[in-house]
C-alpha cells in the first residue's frame, strides 16, 4: 500500500531528517515546537520560540542543516516511507488528531511512530506490564496473572516485546481475549526483535492489537533505540507496573521514566522486598505498592475521559497556551 502523507507530515520528517557536522536535531524539541499552528512553519524557517538549553543548542544547528538544502533530508524520509508502505504500516504525528491521547502529556514526546495494525481510542486506558528479560518463573507467572487481571477490568496492556516479562504480558492478554500493543526496540520494517519473539508479533497483529515504533522504519536494534522504547512505552500509557527487575533492567529506567512523566508507577511486594531501588521509590513516594490489580484498576479512569483530556492538551497547545 503507499501512505497517504500530507505535505505538512512529510515535512515534520523532513525535519527530524535534517543533519549537521554528523549530527541530528532534538526530536522532542521538534515534537512540542510543533503543538501550535504557526510552530511547523517556523521550524521550517529556522525559528525555535521555546526557550530552553534544548533550543539553545538545535537553533544554530537548525539554521546550519536548513541552509545546507533538504534535498537529501527529503530522499531519506521517501525511502523511509517507501519501506514502511511495503511494511503495511501507517504513520501518526504530533500533528494529528488521531496521536496517542496519552503521549501527548510528556515533554520527551516523539514527533511521529510508524505503526502496524490498529490504534484506538481505548488504548487511552492502557498499562504497561514491563520487566526483566531474565525473568524467574515466579515472575512470569505473577506477570500472567496480573495480565489477566487487568484485562477483566477492561484495560488495555503494552509491553516492550522483549523476552521475559514482557512477552509474558503479550501473550497472557491475548490468551486472554484482551488489546496488547508492543512498542518495539527497532524500525517497524526492520526484522523483530528478538527473532523468538516474531511469531508473538504476528499474534498481536492477528489479534488486532498493533506494534509501535518511535524510529524510522528501517532502523535495527541498538544501544539508543531501547531507552527510547522505554520513554515511548511510559508515554502511550497511564503507569507502568513492574513486575521483576534487577538495577541495571530497562524495567527500572520505566519506573523512572514513568515516575518523571507524571505517570502512574506500580510496585508489586515481592519486587519492592527483593530491590532496594523498589523501595526507595515506594519510600520516597514516588511508587505505589501493589497488591492486587484493584490498587492499579481503582485509580484508572475511562478511556472516552483520558480521549477527552488528550484532546483537551492539543487545542490549549494549538491555541499556544
Amino acid at each position: 500500500m503507499d501512505l497517504d502523507i500530507t505535505a505538512d507530515q512529510h515535512n515534520l520528517l523532513t525535519l527530524c531528517a535534517l543533519r549537521t557536522g554528523g549530527a541530528g536535531l532534538d526530536w522532542s524539541l521538534l515534537a512540542r515546537g510543533t503543538q501550535s499552528p504557526e510552530g511547523l512553519a517556523e521550524l521550517m524557517d529556522g525559528q525555535l520560540r521555546e526557550d530552553s538549553r534544548a533550543a539553545t543548542k538545535n537553533r544554530p544547528l537548525l539554521r546550519q542543516a536548513l541552509a545546507a538544502g533538504l534535498d537529501d533530508a527529503r530522499t531519506r524520509v521517501d525511502e523511509e516511507l517507501d519501506a514502511a508502505a511495503k511494511a503495511d504500516a501507517r504513520l501518526v504525528t504530533v500533528l494529528d488528531q488521531d496521536y496517542p491521547a496519552n503521549l501527548r502529556v510528556i515533554g520527551n514526546l516523539p514527533p511521529f511512530l510508524f505503526y502496524r495494525g490498529q490504534l484506538h481510542e481505548h488504548d487511552a486506558r492502557s498499562i504497561a506490564v514491563v520487566g526483566t528479560r531474565q525473568a524467574s518463573q515466579d515472575g512470569l507467572r505473577r506477570a500472567s496473572r496480573m495480565t489477566r487481571e487487568l484485562i477483566e477490568h477492561d484495560v488495555v496492556i503494552a509491553s516492550g516485546l522483549a523476552k521475559g516479562i514482557d512477552a509474558a504480558a503479550h501473550q497472557s492478554a491475548l490468551i486472554a481475549g484482551g488489546r496488547t500493543f508492543a512498542v518495539m526496540g527497532t524500525g517497524i520494517a526492520a526484522a523483530v526483535y528478538p527473532a523468538e519473539n516474531r511469531p508473538l508479533a504476528k499474534a498481536i497483529l492477528d489479534a488486532g492489537g498493533a506494534l509501535l515504533s518511535q524510529s524510522w522504519p528501517t532502523s535495527p536494534p541498538a544501544k539508543y533505540t531501547f531507552p527510547r522504547r522505554n520513554v515511548v512505552t511510559s508515554g502511550t500509557t497511564l503507569g507502568s507496573v513492574v513486575i521483576e527487575a534487577s538495577s541495571t533492567s530497562g524495567a527500572k529506567m520505566q519506573a523512572r521514566l514513568a515516575a518523571e512523566h507524571g505517570k502512574l508507577v506500580f510496585l508489586i511486594r515481592s519486587l519492592a522486598d527483593a530491590q532496594p531501588w523498589a523501595q526507595k521509590m515506594l519510600d520516597e513516594g514516588r511508587a505505589i505498592l501493589v497488591a492486587s490489580s484493584s490498587d492499579i484498576t481503582d485509580r484508572l479512569g475511562q478511556a472516552a475521559d483520558i480521549q477527552r483530556a488528550g484532546q483537551q492538551r492539543q487545542q490549549l497547545a494549538l491555541a499556544g497556551l
